[in-house]
Order: structure tokens, then C-alpha cells, then sequence
């Protein structure tokens, strides 16, 4: 794959764009995601056009700054198996059925044979829980899952 081995999952857009956050969590999760962009080789990174289409929702102007800011990242497309995928994890009660876009995310970082997907969404990707559910199913389907982590995750440890 070359240095494109990070699938860049759309709440860290979201982090690195939106105003400075009162929430102190948010706010330290927002700097982080930001130190970890000043040190991340950019041509490690890539996204999909599903990314594209949900930073590309809501407000205008801050759409304008999400779409600017992923405007030079690797793009790639659907594989011919992401929404076979998808709606097996959503199935077996992976992923919710309420989050298929959630759900999209993981083939494209797993089909595509990503190392990492970086994400802040607890809830589908790096909570303990979410995470040990999707590997393991993806593992007992024969799948060779990419590592979920968090920008805080990929700053302490070193990865580009």
C-alpha cells in the first residue's frame, strides 16, 4: 500500500475543524488531535468518499473547512465487499443497524488492508467494548482487522 496505511475515519476531521470546545474532555481531545496532525506524515493518510460525503453534511461554512482540510489525503472507493461487510456487522449486532455508516467504515479500513484506523467514536471503534466486538467477529470471519486508535493513541506512541 505504500505510506497510506491510516484510514482517516471522520471525528477526527470533525476535531481538527470545529471551534474550541467549552467540554473539558472535548477540548483536550480536540488539542491532542491536533498535535497529532502537526506530527503525522500526511501521505499516510488517506480517506474515502464516504468520508467526504459526511464531512461535506450540515453547516456550509464548516463543511468548507472540513472538505479543505482532507482536500490533499489519499482518497479511496468502496471494495466490492464494504456493504457485504457492513451489513454483516450490523447483523450480528457488531455495529448498530441505527449506524450503517459506522459499520462502512470498518471494511473499508479492512478491506483495503489499512494499519490503522484513527477515529475519536467510542461508542462503534475504540471503546474497549466496541473494539473487542469487531475484531473478534472480523477475526472468526477471517478478516485481518486495521488497529483502531485514537490521535492521543498514535501520539504516545510515536506512530507516524
Amino acid at each position: 500500500m505504500g505510506k497510506a496505511f491510516i484510514y482517516l475515519e471522520t471525528s477526527v476531521i470533525s476535531y481538527l475543524t470545529s471551534r474550541p470546545s467549552r467540554d473539558g474532555l472535548a477540548a483536550a481531545r480536540q488539542a491532542l488531535t491536533h498535535d497529532w496532525w502537526a506530527s503525522v506524515d500526511k501521505a499516510s493518510l488517506s480517506i474515502s468518499d464516504l468520508v467526504l460525503q459526511e464531512i461535506a453534511r450540515g453547516d456550509p461554512q464548516a463543511a468548507s473547512r472540513r472538505l479543505a482540510l482532507v482536500g490533499g489525503l489519499n482518497r479511496i472507493v468502496a471494495h466490492a465487499q464494504t456493504d457485504l461487510l457492513a451489513n454483516r456487522l450490523m447483523q450480528a449486532e457488531v455495529v448498530p443497524e441505527s449506524e450503517p455508516e459506522d459499520a462502512a467504515h470498518i471494511p473499508m479500513a479492512t478491506l483495503h488492508g489499512f494499519r490503522y484506523l484513527v477515529t475519536w467514536n467510542f461508542a462503534h471503534f475504540v471503546g474497549p467494548d466496541a473494539k473487542y466486538r469487531v475484531f473478534a467477529a472480523l477475526r472468526d470471519w477471517g478478516y485481518a482487522p486495521a488497529l483502531f486508535a485514537t490521535p492521543e493513541e498514535l501520539l504516545e506512541g510515536s506512530t507516524p
